[in-house]
């Protein structure tokens, strides 16, 4: 088991522990709709010991077995140990090989994730449509507000820590933007599929693009990016404390370029969390920097939040899903600085103009101690599976799992 976390039997999880905190609340919590439509859900370890999780209107009853189950998921005992303490997800494992669906539909088991983080931490599931935010004065939140550096320090703290994410504008003036870029232009041309440094797609004529260069940090002038003043004098807003497990390494800062007309890889990204492929337990708060080299902006392939996401669940949705929520867009310039919690859920939904296209420099920084459970660089790490760099659609993962 990872540093921390209490070893815990499979058997008695179920027939004791379990029900205990869904009868203490956590049933309730994770009760409704969403979960009835999807279906039961049984996790099943390899010697074949199982127990399913039925969802009614009131809450969720444990079943021991698996024969009625709609979806039947094969697990370790130590992954499933993962997924109760919140350092495994459901695409991470599933990016990762680790399970496989013996019944059913693989992304059941990821639309479940949030009733499985009710159940098990009494975590509650973001409703979009009964979300209300207030500032610290008990006034309605406008999420669409903005700030720039020399604004009072309170009012963009108590912004941050409601809405989950924050816009800084005309951090970075022109000529240092204009550096940035060249920078970027650098890490463009050092990029080679394969690499396991960078992420690929192919566009709708089926040329392969770039989409993201990790370990940005190889260009001395990014590397020096976590000890920047202002970003850290931004990082200070954090109501937890947070430092960087960037600074002086290649790790932890890398090259987000938008493309036009995506047809496969991690180019527009659906709504979801940045611990979505694992290490909330261990990791999360983090919070995530954005430097803008080019707008955001619908045209441009904009970044969209769900205000307030941060402080509970919600599930797998395509950003171009008419049934998706909106969310707020974050209409960013160059020289723009985006701050968000990763776990707050967001999306990257594709460009509707002919360019340019957004483009971003992403630094962080996490709580200290934070980890890796699994002992790798980057949980998105999982993502690079593939010999050639492109990084498949979670969709297509699951089909066959």
């Amino acid at each position: 088991m990872a540093a921390g976390f209490p070893s815990l039997d499979f058997a008695d999880f179920h027939r004791r522990e379990l029900p205990r905190r869904l009868a203490a609340g956590n049933g309730a919590i994770a009760a409704g709709d969403a979960l009835e439509r999807i279906g039961s859900l049984a996790f099943r370890l390899p010697e074949g010991q199982a127990f399913t999780y039925v969802p009614r209107a009131q809450g969720v009853d444990v079943v021991e077995g698996d024969a009625d189950a709609k979806t039947v998921i094969e697990i370790s005992r130590e992954d499933w140990e993962d997924v109760v303490h919140d350092l495994e997800s459901a695409p991470g494992l599933l990016y990762g090989g680790k399970v496989k669906c013996l019944r059913g539909n693989a992304m059941r088991f990821v639309r479940w994730e949030p009733g499985l983080r009710a159940m098990f931490h009494g975590r509650p599931i973001f409703d979009p449509a009964r979300v209300d935010l207030r500032d610290r004065d008990g006034g309605p939140l406008d999420p669409h507000r903005s700030f720039r550096l020399q604004d009072h320090p309170a009012d963009m703290a108590d912004f941050l820590k409601v809405a989950g994410f924050l816009l800084v504008r005309g951090v970075f003036p022109p000529d240092e933007v204009a550096a940035l870029r060249r920078h970027a232009d650098r890490l463009r041309a050092l990029a080679v599929e394969g690499d396991k440094k960078s992420w690929w797609g192919k566009d709708a004529d089926g040329r392969v693009v770039l989409c993201r260069v990790t370990h940005a940090g190889r260009i001395p002038e990014l590397r020096a990016l976590p000890a920047d003043p202002r970003l850290l004098r931004l990082k200070n807003l954090s109501h937890v404390e947070l430092v960087s497990q960037a600074q002086g390494t290649e790790d932890g800062i890398s090259l987000l370029i938008k493309n036009p007309r995506m047809r496969e890889g991690l180019s527009d990204l659906p709504w979801h969390r940045d611990c979505g492929m694992g290490g909330h337990a261990a990791m999360c708060p983090r919070l995530v920097v954005s430097i803008y080299l080019q707008p955001s902006r619908p045209e441009t392939g904009e970044l969209k939040m769900l205000p307030g996401s941060h402080e509970a669940s919600y599930g797998f949705a395509d950003a171009s899903d008419p049934d998706a929520p909106q969310g707020v867009s974050l209409a960013a310039d160059p020289g723009d600085v985006s701050l968000h919690y990763g776990d707050i859920m967001h999306a990257a939904p594709p460009p509707t103009g002919d360019g340019p296209f957004r483009e971003c420099l992403l630094t962080g920084f996490a709580r200290p101690g934070a980890y890796n459970h699994r002992g790798d660089k980057s949980y998105n790490d999982v993502l690079l599976s593939r010999e050639d760099g492109q990084v498949e659609h979670l969709k297509k993962v699951a089909e066959r799992v």
